[in-house]
Parts: structure tokens; C-alpha cells; sequence
């Protein structure tokens, strides 16, 4: 029996969630909307056991040529269309992108070759932007990609609650982490 329980503690896992949309109004012919990114997880890969960081949906479609670039030989999930029309009114259009965000991310973390790519755990552990991440990855800051993932606060600002992530994520269980 303790030998059971030994090993359901060591069985890695990941759970992800892609939630809470907002627009962003940069002005008013310039809007976007982003989503939290939720990770708690108790693999090795990852330097912090929990994170929450918010992406838009561009950010995606980056890390996904910069895993392209990266995995010639593998064939990487597809995002979500980009829909021009995309409305957070839609409840159903809105509920569709971010499943299939939510599926493309748990797809990547199931790929060990994919999971050693620095810029990706920098997607999804440290508050910085995509120019920063670049940066970061190619080694052209102060700070380390340990380093700048240890320091992200979360992904929240003072204001923001600071709740953590909950049942509410999918999860799903890998050895292979």
C-alpha cells in the first residue's frame, strides 16, 4: 500500500487553464482582448509550481512560429481561426477560442523537445512581454530566464486579486514531463 501511495505522489502532472478574457481598449479603433493563463504543475520542467500570466491572442500565434522555428520535424497543434470579428459579446465565439488555446497549450506541454524550448516557459511563467522574452532567450538582459520567471509576480498587478488557480483548470497526468 505505502508503495502505491509512493508512487501516486511521484506521478507528475500540469494543469493549465486559459480563462478570464478582457478587452483592452488601446484607443477606439484599437482593442484587443487577453486571457489568463493558468499553471499549476508538480513536474521538474517547470521552475515555479504555480503561475498565472495573461496573453492575447497574437502572443499565441508568436510562440507558435517560434516553436515552428525551433521543432522542424514536428507537427505543431493548430490555434484557434483569428476571426476579425471576434466579439466578447459572443459568448459561444469566446467560449471556442479559449478551449482551443487551452488544447493548444496542453498539446505543446506534452512534447518533450517542445519543453525545452526557453521561450516558451517564459510564455507561460514570467510577466514579460514578447520583445523581453526574445531578449531574455537569447541572452540579452541583466536577468536569466530563471531568474526572470522567479521574480514574475504572478502575472497580477497590485490591484488584481490574487487568486490562485483552482479546480476550475483541466488537468492532465504525464510520466513523460
Amino acid at each position: 500500500m505505502d508503495n502505491i501511495l509512493d508512487n501516486l505522489s511521484k506521478t507528475e502532472f500540469v494543469s493549465l487553464c486559459v480563462r478570464d478574457p478582457r478587452l483592452h481598449k488601446d484607443d477606439p479603433w484599437h482593442t484587443y482582448v487577453d486571457y489568463e493563463i493558468c499553471l499549476h504543475t508538480n513536474s521538474m520542467c517547470f521552475r515555479k509550481k504555480t503561475s498565472i500570466v495573461r496573453r492575447r491572442y497574437s502572443d499565441f500565434v508568436w510562440l507558435r512560429h517560434c516553436l515552428e522555428q525551433n521543432a522542424l520535424i514536428i507537427e505543431l497543434p493548430k490555434l484557434p481561426p483569428w476571426n476579425p470579428f471576434f466579439s466578447l459579446k459572443n459568448k459561444e465565439q469566446v467560449s471556442m477560442r479559449m478551449k482551443g488555446l487551452q488544447e493548444f497549450l496542453e498539446n505543446i506541454l506534452q512534447n518533450p523537445l517542445l519543453l525545452s524550448d526557453s521561450r516558451l516557459h517564459l510564455f507561460l511563467q514570467s510577466d514579460l512581454s514578447i520583445t523581453k522574452i526574445e531578449r531574455c532567450a537569447l541572452g540579452k538582459t541583466r536577468y536569466t530566464v530563471a531568474e526572470a520567471i522567479q521574480k514574475s509576480g504572478c502575472g497580477y498587478s497590485n490591484s488584481e486579486d490574487k487568486t490562485s488557480c483552482d479546480s476550475d483548470c483541466e488537468s492532465y497526468t504525464s510520466s513523460g514531463l
